[in-house]
């Protein structure tokens, strides 16, 4: 599947202008993300510099893990814009949150306004160990609470990899797929990669993002790409246009 050929693109080189990120972390101090100020302001250069135009940041919401509400995600991100006038005048910073989809999630929709990308759009991951018992439940009661889920890389979920009915499944009860781009040079390994291939032979993948979270993400993005569809990597990169 993978060319044995050194022709590929630097990741760094694919990045169309005007590009969107709509999955990141680094609002310091609230999640796995940017530690400090300092990491803050480096992801926000490096990004500068990989000519990403606008971020709309995505710090975790995960019940007893970390409980970020919507008033502490909007309060950061009105600290950062004040701390960082210089890097947030040059990329246009907005924020979200990316939900854990479990029991604890669905109380809180069914309660509170969630911080969507745009409109009703609001960004959404499993456990990287197995999937909810409720899964198609907390997927159908979102969206009649009027949202609709964006499920981030779907592609590290390795449970799913040996079940790709699944993936059909999520992708026929409503939910839209984000690749994240380091996917795409291996750095969550060989089997996310072919994962990630098969996800865009298949075209179920709708929007990318890059899920930075520190300089180790950043420095991947100088990698090759390794999987062959990267030229639909682009165009599924553009498509988060819709989110300006």
């Amino acid at each position: 599947m993978f060319s044995i050929f050194k022709s590929k693109p630097k990741l760094s080189e694919l990045i169309p202008e005007g590009y969107i990120d709509i999955h990141s972390h680094l609002l310091h101090g609230l999640d796995d993300g940017a530690k400090n100020v300092a990491e803050s302001a480096f992801i926000l250069q490096s990004m500068i510099d990989l000519g990403i135009s606008k971020s709309i940041t995505t710090p975790h919401t995960m019940a007893h893990v970390w409980e970020n509400t919507s008033e502490k995600i909007l309060s950061s991100h009105n600290s950062i814009v004040n701390e960082l006038p210089e890097l947030t005048s040059k990329l246009e910073l907005k924020v979200a949150s990316e939900y854990l989809l479990d029991h604890s999630f669905m109380e809180l929709f069914q309660s509170k306004p969630l911080l969507t990308l745009k409109d009703n759009y609001v960004l959404v991951e499993m456990s990287y160990l197995n999937p909810p018992i409720q899964l198609f439940e907390i997927i159908f009661q979102l969206q009649v609470a009027g949202y609709t889920p964006i499920l981030a890389h779907p592609e590290r979920y390795s449970f799913y990899h040996n079940d790709f009915e699944m993936y059909k499944k999520l992708k026929n009860s409503g939910c839209y797929f984000q690749i994240n781009l380091l996917s795409t040079v291996g750095y969550y390994g060989k089997e996310v990669a072919l994962n990630a291939q098969k996800l865009l032979e298949n075209k179920m993948i709708d929007f990318a993002g890059s899920d930075i979270h520190h300089k180790n993400h950043i420095e991947a993005f100088s990698r090759k790409v390794i999987v062959k569809d990267y030229k639909k990597l682009v165009i599924i990169m553009k498509n988060n246009s819709i989110f300006y």
